[in-house]
């Protein structure tokens, strides 16, 4: 598979997260690694600014010029620009599109179960992603709450 040209599938149509992707890791067989790939339209983002725990992540730009969101502030990536996200606050990250021309991504992930927080709306998604559950942190409860 060529990260340039690999096709995407249909495109999320989510407002102002408008991408299409191609699991990579699903067309390789992989088991313990995960990548996608994005290719990001102008003016979109690919996901809410977020964060997780058991987790790492590496972005690698494909093509275009997609802009990073930090905990140290922004910045345009360059075409072949590695950028690696730890588990925890000081991975938070977000990924958006501020040029004329598309951009595409690959992000490569390890496959541990784990929790993603999203700072900007004060929520928490947890569960493996294919039955992730979000709630907002306001409304936690105590650790004992309904135990007996």
């Amino acid at each position: 598979m060529n990260l340039l040209d690999c096709p995407t599938a249909a495109p999320e149509e989510i407002e102002g997260f408008l991408h299409r992707r191609v699991r990579v890791h699903e067309e390789l067989g992989a088991q313990l690694l995960a990548c996608s790939v994005y290719e990001l339209p102008p003016g979109e983002r690919i996901f809410p600014y977020h964060l997780h725990w058991n987790n790492e992540e590496w972005l690698i730009v494909v093509s275009g010029v997609p802009t990073l969101r930090a905990p140290d502030g922004e910045r345009e990536l360059s075409v072949g620009d590695v950028v690696a996200f730890p588990e925890g606050d000081a991975g938070a990250h977000g990924i958006s599109n501020r040029t004329e021309a598309p951009a595409r991504v690959a992000i490569f992930a390890t496959r541990n179960h784990g929790s993603v927080r999203y700072p900007d709306s004060d929520k928490l998604g947890a569960g493996p992603s294919h039955e992730r559950l979000y709630f907002r942190r306001g409304d936690a409860v105590d650790y004992w709450d309904g135990e007996r």
